[in-house]
């Protein structure tokens, strides 16, 4: 039986840049960092919240074939391969911060029937939203 959902991959070309971009400018925490030989396992999390993680995954092996990986790194810079949602308590002042930080912000904050979210890109073309649940 299933009890959790515990890594999520993010494809990003620079596992360097991805730790500065995911820790200082998201504030998110690192979790892992073990050279593997093979691999660099990388996983950062929420602070505090290290049952569920994010892999900050270069394409490539073992995982797949240079080919594979070309095609991969293609379609994360389109912002076609893996996605995240955060959800945040306050999304204007979130959408605040990371347009101080010069984020790339390609949706502002806009109100659903699911409540306040808005979208940005990491460095990679990865898509990210932060979601502000509506209140009672």
């Amino acid at each position: 039986m299933i009890t959790g959902i515990a890594i999520t991959p993010m494809y990003v070309t620079d596992q360097d840049q991805a730790l500065t971009f995911y820790t200082q400018t998201l504030g998110l925490e690192v979790e892992t960092d073990v050279d593997l030989g093979v691999m660099r396992w990388l996983t950062v999390c929420v602070p505090g919240q290290a049952e569920r993680r994010i892999l900050l995954s270069l394409p490539g092996p073992p995982a797949m074939d240079p080919a594979t990986a070309g095609a991969v790194r293609e379609l994360t810079a389109k912002g076609a391969t893996t996605w995240t949602i955060f959800h945040v308590d306050d999304c204007q002042a979130t959408y605040g911060d990371m347009l101080a930080k010069g984020v790339d912000i390609v949706q502002q904050p806009t109100t659903q029937d699911y409540g306040t979210d808005m979208a940005i890109r990491d460095p990679f073309g990865n898509q990210i939203r932060f979601t502000q649940l509506p209140t009672g």
